[in-house]
């Protein structure tokens, strides 16, 4: 079966291999004469497939000893609540606002601590990275929260920022939601890690929280039980029904990636794919993309026709050819071409054949 290439921004792109290992699965789990979606989250079967996920995770991502992985629900935008409940003590907290999602998190996070913005791109845009040694930090935040790549606007850290470095001892929080597990992570230069699963992971439905046991017990008193992270971790998140088929997909996803070689493997494929998009677009007298080289996404590529007259023309004819979801998000318009890991070099070779082609006619 010939699929379309499916290029959104998520839910995303699934890995072939993994959509057909579920189908096979889904009326009988390994002979328990159980589909996954019937199974007890307290049961012997499904407490094998949640520990391997974690297991496996924990290996591709090297997650070290002293951090939990939390599976929960909610996605990143109820993350831009629950982080605070967990984490601010009613301080102040030190917002970088590069984009869309961490202004999200920084509006959010008003509703339960003070905030405070140590930098925002807006006027240049959304698109750049300012340097971390010009962030404006407070004299002692609760933590510092990034989102490390910022899916509507494109832009990506290639380095995550070294607090210790700027003078601060508060724990880093990232947002990595559109680009976990499609690069090794910098754990030395992070207190907690937060994304929505539906780009790189899996399904919608899961939230994977990496935190550090020192930040565990630190909530608010009015953070919700089910949304406490060491109520969670201390029931090696089970403390509620969690997302059950969602963690399994997901494990399978984990297993998938491991085949492919894990993470060194995934970057070099993804720097790959990246440059052939980026390469086409800057060579064309048709296309734009508006984001400084050196803070580009790797995961999420705006870009823009010149002649905006032919969008929609643009979007029939890439339909035509079995390329989906090529729409911006209705924030920014223009184009977005999500190429996650599970989008494979041959889908983005066949977009640059076709941005070609539709230049040509349209000269």
């Amino acid at each position: 079966m010939n699929r379309p290439y499916n290029f959104s921004a998520g839910p995303a792109a699934m890995p072939e291999e993994v959509l057909a290992e579920a189908a096979a699965e889904m009326l009988d789990w390994h002979g328990s004469g159980m589909g996954v979606m019937e199974m007890s989250h307290r049961g012997k079967e499904f407490g094998q497939i949640a520990g391997e996920a974690e297991a496996d995770l924990r290996e591709l991502l090297a997650v070290p000893q002293n951090f939990k992985l939390l599976f929960m629900q909610g996605g990143g935008l109820a993350e831009n609540a629950i982080v605070p409940l967990n984490l601010s003590r009613g301080g102040t907290v030190d917002f970088v606002v590069t984009g869309s999602w961490s202004q999200k998190s920084a509006q959010e996070a008003a509703r339960y601590c003070t905030t405070h913005e140590a930098a925002n791109t807006q006027a240049r845009g959304f698109t750049t990275l300012a340097n971390p040694a010009s962030w404006q930090l407070s004299e002692h935040p609760a933590y510092v929260h990034i989102c490390s790549n910022e899916t509507i606007n494109g832009v990506e850290y290639q380095t995550l920022p070294d607090l210790k470095a700027l003078g601060c001892d508060a724990p880093l929080v990232i947002d990595f939601s559109s680009h976990v597990a499609s690069r090794p992570v910098d754990w030395r230069r992070v207190g907690l890690a937060f994304g929505g699963a539906q780009k790189n992971l899996g399904p919608a439905g899961l939230t994977l929280v990496v935190v550090r046991d020192d930040l565990l017990d630190r909530a608010l008193p009015i953070c919700p039980s089910a949304f406490s992270y060491k109520t969670v971790a201390d029931n090696d998140s089970m403390y509620n029904t969690p997302p059950t088929y969602s963690i399994y997909i997901a494990g399978l996803v984990f297993k998938w990636l491991k085949r492919q070689g894990g993470m060194a493997v995934m970057e070099a494929r993804n720097i790959a794919k990246a440059e052939l998009l980026y390469g086409a677009i800057d060579s064309s007298s048709l296309y734009v993309n508006r984001v400084e080289k050196h803070c580009r996404s790797r995961m999420n590529v705006p870009f823009y026709l010149r002649d905006e007259a032919l969008n929609d023309a643009f979007l029939v004819g890439a339909k035509e050819r079995g390329l989906l979801q090529l729409k911006g998000h209705k924030s920014v318009g223009g184009m977005r071409a999500s190429i996650y890991n599970a989008l494979p070099l041959e889908g983005v070779q066949a977009l640059v054949a076709y941005l070609r082609d539709f230049e040509a006619q349209h000269a």
